[in-house]
């Protein structure tokens, strides 16, 4: 039960860290649990402001980079479709 605690605490900090920045140890620190928590958000919209919501689709976006094989459920909360702006 204990180390069930302290891997969400984990997890938690993770995703809400006050450091915005992407970094290679941030990205390693994601699991499955991890990054279904942050699809969720993703999914359901629901952010106190646009850029949070923004942030964390960086995030993801990053991770679908650096680490493919956990992204793949969540790929289409990532809007890659090519489109024509004229």
């Amino acid at each position: 039960m204990r180390e069930n605690s302290a891997l969400i605490m984990q997890n938690t900090n993770i995703l809400r860290t006050t450091e915005k920045k992407i970094t290679e140890e941030r990205l390693q620190a994601f699991d499955e649990e991890s990054i279904a928590i942050l699809a969720e958000r993703l999914d359901n919209d629901d952010y106190p402001t646009p850029f949070a919501g923004l942030d964390d689709w960086h995030l993801l976006r990053a991770l679908a980079i650096h680490r493919p094989e956990l992204v793949r459920p969540y790929l289409h909360l990532i809007d890659q479709e090519p489109f024509d702006e004229d």
